[in-house]
């Protein structure tokens, strides 16, 4: 049934998409720079590696196993995988960036001033294990996902004002990433197995400012709606400490996807890629439609796989990140064109990781999670420029 609504929506096409994540908004300023085929064509890679269309500049603001700041004994974590920003008093904003190390990952964060210039670095989180993805929350925390069979998933403060708090109503299984209803208050989580599930989370109860309280819930796992053709239903686990049983065996009828990485959602669509498939789906919560809005099988231009990390700017454009392919950063855009607008040169053993845009659309921030040499020690992490 799944393959049946995939054929439905390639005839469909994209238009009508309109979907960004969380804190991560690529402005109509910027992308106006890449707005004919010409000016997409990427240039030769700059003195940091980094092939970019014209008017793009990168620098790189921090490298694994060494400071971050001069004069500074805080050392840049290995592995960055995902990331979000965060707005700060004053026009700055703050750039948090996983790190996939068994045992002793984490979280780290970067500081900017209003001007972006980095001003701090510091940990939010430490020795988890393998801090994959995760996701920004409308009440400004950052859910850091561990990527083991035993993972969980933990809530950080980006500024680092309060000690972060493991959250194990959000499942106990290989988490990959999460996203927020902004509306409904609903999280949705994907999990990075060949045979992986789409999870819900609906708080048991909400806070004084309105935000749902993650100590407590409902852990749902999505089935094939047995009413409506191409939908979801959900179906609560009844062990989503998985002490009984592992999560994604609990309720047979589950949709399996192969290798669910990154999510998010906007205005009521959830929008996620497995990267087993090289698929990016689209699920519309309010008629619980389920559809795919790129498969490389059947793409005319498939020059997106190894699809990971995904965010989405608020022109309805997807762009998503690759682990393998050509090392881009590839926009899928409202009318189903392929382009990319990063592409990294000599990181052959490495993938992209954490995309994601400061508060204002201007900067763009990922990782080369094992940078020029294939080891986690010497992760780069770079920040785009338009003008």
């Amino acid at each position: 049934m799944v393959d049946a609504a995939k054929r439905r929506l390639l005839k469909k096409g994209f238009y009508g998409i309109s979907v960004y994540g969380v804190g991560a908004i690529w402005s109509n300023t910027l992308l106006g720079g890449c707005s004919s085929e010409h000016s997409r064509e990427l240039l030769a890679a700059d003195e940091n590696g980094v092939r970019l269309p014209a008017g793009f500049s990168s620098r790189i603001v921090a490298r694994s196993s060494r400071p971050v700041i001069d004069g500074s004994d805080f050392v840049w974590h290995a592995a960055p995988d995902g990331g979000a920003c965060f707005s700060v008093d004053g026009g700055g904003w703050i750039y948090v960036s996983n790190s996939e190390i068994r045992d002793f990952g984490g979280v780290s964060a970067l500081k900017f001033d209003a001007s972006g210039k980095l001003v701090g670095a510091y940990s939010i989180l430490e020795d988890t294990s393998r801090n994959c993805a995760g996701g920004a929350t409308p009440w400004q925390t950052w859910l850091s996902c561990e990527e083991v069979d035993e993972g969980k998933v933990w809530e950080c403060y980006p500024d680092g004002s309060k000690p972060a708090i493991v959250r194990p109503a959000l499942g106990v299984f290989n988490h990959e990433a999460v996203a927020v209803d902004e509306t409904n208050y609903q999280l949705y989580l994907t999990e990075d197995k060949t045979d992986g599930c789409l999870y819900r989370f609906t708080a048991a109860q909400s806070l004084a400012d309105g935000f749902p309280d993650l100590s407590a819930g409902k852990l749902e796992v999505a089935i094939l709606s047995a009413a409506t053709a191409d939908s979801l239903d959900w179906v609560e686990l009844p062990d989503p400490s998985a002490a009984s049983m592992e999560t994604r065996y609990q309720v047979a009828e589950a949709v399996k996807f192969n290798g669910g990485e990154g999510i998010a959602y906007f205005e009521g669509r959830v929008i996620f890629t497995t990267k087993g498939d090289n698929r990016v789906w689209s699920y519309e919560v309010a008629s619980q439609q389920l559809s795919i809005v790129y498969d490389a099988n059947d793409s005319l231009t498939s020059i997106l796989t190894g699809v990971d990390n995904v965010t989405i700017s608020s022109s309805g454009d997807i762009y998503v990140a690759e682990d393998g392919g050509d090392l881009q950063i590839v926009v899928i855009g409202e009318q189903g064109t392929l382009y990319p607008i990063v592409q990294l040169e000599g990181h052959d053993e490495s993938e992209i990781t954490g995309p994601a845009f400061s508060p204002d659309g201007k900067r763009l921030y990922f990782s080369s999670q094992r940078g020029t040499t294939g080891e986690s020690e010497d992760g780069i992490t770079y920040e785009i420029m338009g003008f």
